[in-house]
């Protein structure tokens, strides 16, 4: 299921901190994010890979540098989802609150 690798990119502190990071900070390069963490470096492209893997971040080519940045459609797919859930939920409570106006009716 693709929404579950979606939020299962985020389940690590590691990955939400450069999301984070990303998000407040914009597109810049994998060192950079890396600076403010305690692991290794390689360690930090273990993560960008997972969030790159699940559609989180986009990495491009300028030259020399590889500049890591948000996937603005990726936020928009968990917007439609969480949405839909919403939806859901909200059908739901409204049948369940009608049946216990019915249940409170028939009393």
């Amino acid at each position: 299921m693709k929404i579950f690798s979606t939020f299962a990119a985020l389940s690590d502190p590691t990955r939400l901190a450069i999301i984070s990071r990303l998000a407040e900070e914009g597109e810049t390069d994998a060192t950079e994010l890396a600076q403010p963490f305690t692991i290794s470096q390689p360690a930090v492209s273990r993560h960008l890979k997972v969030l790159e893997d699940s559609g989180w971040i986009e990495r491009r080519k300028v030259g020399t540098r590889r500049p890591v940045r948000l996937n603005p459609l990726k936020l928009e797919e968990v917007l439609v989802w969480t949405g839909k859930l919403r939806a859901t939920l909200h059908a739901n409570y409204a049948r369940l609150d009608a049946l216990l106006e019915e249940k409170e009716e028939d009393r």
